[in-house]
């Protein structure tokens, strides 16, 4: 595939950038940085079993989602690495003079997920043939680079790399960077799963830079059958004909089915679940958790892009209300007293959702999931 014209910055990206970062309360970031960090800490406490794989590419908002659901990831930071200014701030690696990369930090389970399995989702969200930074992005402190922890790290990503360039995937050379690992600082609070707090400022952010459209370019083909960018929403007279009354109301009418008296609240099944309406993929058992409520939770997304949170103010109360983004489907809320690891409690109707056991993920078109259950 041909690599974008990277000399013109879209003037929409501009402005949505602009607008994504309007919403940040100006606050010394040099004095709040100490605060906000307090709940990442630059030393990540990790058990002896666990590992950490650090990769830059580009704006580290876009880097976090393709990684907090794959299971054995236990956590994922938004950070800076590779410069020489200790606990730099935002506004010090933004200027592109402090030498650090805007990177991601993973903790993961090597027993479960490989490094090897990192690095190929990795490559497939990013352009590994700029050498100036990542799309709309330019300066240094968005270029891609893998910091290796170890020689058997450095191996495996100096033979993925390797592999990507014999490969023929892309016209130019592969020129990402392949580093040993000197230092992490866990970026300011608010950058923290940005997608998550800002979900239709992040999902704007990414298609006006060019991302969002490079990867359906060059990895659409592999991933097809999940690809939702396209879907048509039925009008309402189709959906009142295609779904049950419960379903109808709960979905398009924002309704609540009735605790205990639903079909999924206490499954325990193995699978995900996808919505009644379009079949984006939203939810895994492998998140699900008995709750008490009466009602299917679970603690995170399967998909983060796929979930959309708003601000809810019905009933006299404030709330974050979840829809799915492709079928706009009203699915529930989601609150913040569930349990490690994300301490979030998404509360979805049944009926909202469609149950795909792991037997069937293949025959129904959703076999990429299949290794969450391996």
């Amino acid at each position: 595939m041909k690599r974008k014209d990277r000399q013109l910055i879209p003037i929409i990206f501009v402005i949505t950038l602009l607008l994504s970062l309007s919403t940040v309360p100006y606050v010394s970031l040099a004095e709040k940085s100490s605060e906000e960090r307090s709940e990442k800490t630059v030393m990540n406490t990790k058990s002896e079993e666990e590992k950490e794989a650090t990769f830059a590419g580009g704006c580290f908002w876009c880097m976090e989602p393709p990684f907090v659901t794959l299971e054995g990831v236990k956590e994922v930071t938004a950070g800076y690495s590779g410069g020489e200014v200790e606990n730099p701030t935002y506004a010090q690696v933004s200027s592109g003079t402090t030498g650090h990369y805007e990177a991601i930090q993973i903790t993961y389970d090597p027993q479960t997920i490989s490094y090897g399995r990192l690095l190929e989702v990795y490559w497939r969200h990013i352009d590994p043939t700029d050498p100036g930074g990542q799309f709309a992005d330019r300066g240094s402190q968005y270029k891609t680079a893998i910091f290796y922890h170890d020689d058997e790290q450095k191996e495996e990503a100096l033979r993925s790399k390797e592999e990507l360039e014999e490969s023929g995937k892309f016209d130019g050379p592969i020129v990402t960077e392949i580093v040993p690992f000197e230092n992490f600082y866990p970026a300011e609070g608010y950058h923290q799963e940005y997608y998550q707090k800002n979900p239709s400022r992040y999902q704007n952010y990414k298609k006006a830079s060019g991302r969002e459209d490079f990867l359906e370019e060059n990895w659409g083909e592999e991933n097809e059958q999940l690809n939702f960018e396209d879907y048509e929403r039925p009008s309402k007279e189709e959906l009142k004909d295609r779904l049950t009354p419960l379903q109808f109301e709960v979905t398009q009418e924002n309704g609540t089915e009735m605790a205990f008296n639903n079909k999924y609240w206490d499954n325990k099944r193995e699978g995900i679940y996808v919505d009644i309406v379009s079949g984006e993929p939203l939810f895994s058992s492998r998140d699900k958790f008995q709750s008490g409520s009466g009602w299917p939770s679970f603690t995170r997304p399967l998909e983060p892009e796929n979930v959309v949170e708003l601000t809810d103010e019905s009933y006299g109360m404030v709330r974050t209300e979840v829809r799915s983004k492709h079928a706009d489907s009203h699915l529930g809320h989601v609150f913040d007293d569930g349990p490690e690891p994300t301490g979030m409690r998404y509360c979805i109707n049944s009926a909202a959702l469609r149950f795909i056991p792991k037997e069937e993920l293949e025959e129904e078109g959703y076999g990429v999931y299949l290794d969450l259950f391996e």
